[in-house]
């Protein structure tokens, strides 16, 4: 088991929701967060005033995954989140020791497995416009 983070670009989030449940992977926690990388220094003019935003808005995405979808889950997140420019983010994977699914107490893989994620991931396939 993994636990799977990537930090984005909060304009590619959509996509990569979308592709992570064409994935199957439909148990996600999206924070919006702010950092910086590699990107430069942005300078706006705000009132006569140059104000320097160090920092970037960003979207800060986890998910617990089991090992078979650890490989397609960053496929998902890389192949939507990816614009070939500076900023587009990084993912982090960690070992995760034990999950707990409260409601019912399941561990580990059972408790990763969502409940609906045949029909989310039928639906999601079912959406995917001809050609993409």
């Amino acid at each position: 088991m993994k636990l799977i983070t990537c930090i984005i670009r909060p304009e590619r989030l959509a996509a990569v929701k979308e592709a992570l449940f064409r994935a199957g992977v439909t148990g996600i926690t999206v924070s919006r967060v702010s950092g910086h990388g590699g990107e430069q220094e942005v300078i706006e003019h705000y009132r006569g005033s140059s104000i320097v935003l160090e920092f970037r808005d960003k979207v800060k995405i986890e998910m617990a995954c089991s090992e078979p979808f650890v490989d397609r889950t960053i496929e998902a997140i890389v192949s939507a989140a990816r614009t070939g420019a500076v900023g587009d983010g990084k993912i982090f994977v960690q070992p995760l020791e034990r999950v707990v699914r409260i409601r019912t107490g399941e561990t580990n893989n059972a408790a990763l497995t969502p409940v609906t994620a045949d029909v989310v991931q039928q639906r999601a396939l079912a959406e995917v416009p001809a050609g993409g």
